[in-house]
């Protein structure tokens, strides 16, 4: 594929395009940080009294970066993912993405920001049923009132460049597990945001499929400096991840760099 057909499927993140959607992508905030997370807290009350899930929790993500987040089953990570995805409010502590501090938007602000810089891939695809590949992977940029033509082309350019080409116009039923999974990636990336949030991106898939689609996910962080944070029980991931954390006790605690290589 020529660079030229490459960069119609997806832009570097932070990249302007025609549309100039969001300013918000531009840059990285001051630390040079794409997301950054300080002091979250998240607390339940029940009757039980009050359960701390996260108890404090510092990160930086920065372009280019595949951070890896480990830990037991009911230790918080979806709800830290959650929270860094701004689909959940943190009890105290702040999100920035970009030089945005996410969470003094109101909601209908903070519904439109977080479409237009944060990308989610979920361990199911949660692709519409009615609506084809290509028109899965259009959706969040009509929903930002992208023009039908050019969020049209740019879904395009994605699907071919993962792999689905031939499969533009079938629905999810029509396609196999490892194919949902990458128009789902595909979704994610189409907004060029900021960073992509994947919980268990592959653990519906078997270990083919699985594979293929983690390849995929490098591929493109690499290619295009897309700052990935998953979330994950597969050690393979953290071992091919720029940065691995364990969240345990409601801290997240840095591990071992992976070796390179």
């Amino acid at each position: 594929m020529s660079s030229e057909a490459s960069r119609d499927g997806l832009e570097a993140p932070g990249e302007k395009d025609v549309s100039d959607r969001s300013s918000d992508r531009d840059g990285a905030s001051s630390n040079g940080a794409v997301l950054s997370a300080r002091a979250l807290t998240r607390s339940f009350s029940s009757g039980a009294g009050r359960l701390d899930i996260l108890k404090g929790i510092d990160i930086d993500v920065r372009r280019g970066d595949i951070v890896a987040i480990q830990g037991a089953s009911g230790a918080g990570k979806s709800t830290l993912l959650h929270i860094l995805g701004t689909l959940d409010r943190p009890t105290s502590g702040q999100v920035f993405i970009g030089e945005t501090n996410a969470f003094e938007l109101p909601d209908d602000g903070l519904a439109e920001f977080r479409n237009r810089t944060v990308g989610f891939v979920f361990q199911a695809h949660h692709l519409l049923p009615e609506f084809s590949a290509l028109e899965n992977v259009m959706m969040p940029l009509l929903v930002g009132r992208c023009p039908w033509d050019a969020a049209r082309e740019r879904a395009e350019g994605l699907l071919g460049e993962v792999g689905l080409a031939k499969r533009l116009g079938h629905k999810p039923v029509e396609l196999s597990g490892g194919e949902q999974q990458r128009v789902a990636v595909a979704r994610a990336l189409v907004g060029r945001p900021q960073v992509v949030l994947a919980d268990e991106p592959s653990g519906n898939l078997d270990r083919g499929n699985g594979q293929a689609l983690l390849d995929l996910m490098w591929d493109m962080s690499r290619r295009y400096r897309q700052a990935f944070v998953l979330v994950t029980h597969d050690e393979d991931i953290g071992r091919r991840s720029d940065r691995i954390y364990r969240l345990e006790d409601g801290l997240l605690n840095a591990l071992a760099a992976p070796e390179s290589g």
